[in-house]
């Protein structure tokens, strides 16, 4: 095809109008309970139904103890199945190291996160994504072809365990910014936990904390 000066002029013009949509050039993503849900409940359920026992296991599968280790990559996926199998009773075993290996699996996307990524990326923002999450998580999510491809539409993603450095410490932003070379000023990050915001301003970003509905978070883009 041959343009015009006229149809590149116009190409360009609607380039900008589709730009001008949006009121940051860049938007850093959190991960769980933003882009999808993390329900420990119904994460259990996939592989254990019988209420006590689904009580007992999310308990522990799902103890702070561990997942805040795995977040800033001071623990290892063979330590905390091991952890599950001490503290459990062993007709739990399969099934609770089954719920820990495939968490992330059976990931809901938050409803109209999808698509909001979308219409971002499309009236020309760029998306990055910055996560406190585990090593077998950042190893492993191309598996999962829903994940594989929402993070296609990202410019960037920083986990926090390959780091061994987690939200909310200001300098794990400050590695987002510097790696991807962002100005703050031109950057909102969108968290649903209270610290991480407070984490996100010490670096300079505009925040939004997110209350789990992407209506509301598109009014504010």
């Amino acid at each position: 095809c041959v343009f015009s000066e006229e149809d590149r002029y116009q190409s360009q013009i609607n380039r900008l109008k589709q730009q001008g949509n949006l009121k940051y050039k860049n938007y850093i993503f959190d991960f769980g309970q933003v882009i999808v849900g993390f329900e420990p409940e119904y994460l259990t359920s996939r592989y254990i139904e019988a209420d006590e026992d689904k009580k007992l296991a999310v308990s522990v599968i799902f103890d702070r103890l561990y997942w805040d280790r795995l977040d800033n990559g001071s623990i290892s996926d063979e330590e905390v199945r091991k952890c599950l199998c001490d503290r459990l009773p062993k007709r739990l075993h399969e099934n609770a190291v089954k719920v820990y290996d495939n968490w992330y699996r059976n990931l809901e996307f938050i409803k109209g996160m999808p698509c909001l990524l979308r219409e971002i990326k499309s009236k020309g923002g760029k998306l990055y994504l910055l996560s406190n999450i585990s090593n077998a998580f950042a190893e492993n999510y191309a598996s999962v072809p829903q994940l594989k491809e929402i993070f296609s539409l990202f410019e960037g993603l920083v986990f926090s365990a390959p780091l061994k450095l987690a939200k909310p410490n200001r300098e794990i932003f400050l590695h987002l910014l510097n790696k991807y070379g962002l100005n703050p000023k031109e950057s909102i990050f969108i968290d649903d936990n209270e610290n991480n915001i407070k984490g996100a301003k010490s670096a300079g970003l505009n925040t939004y904390l997110f209350g789990g509905s992407a209506e509301e978070l598109k009014k504010y883009l």
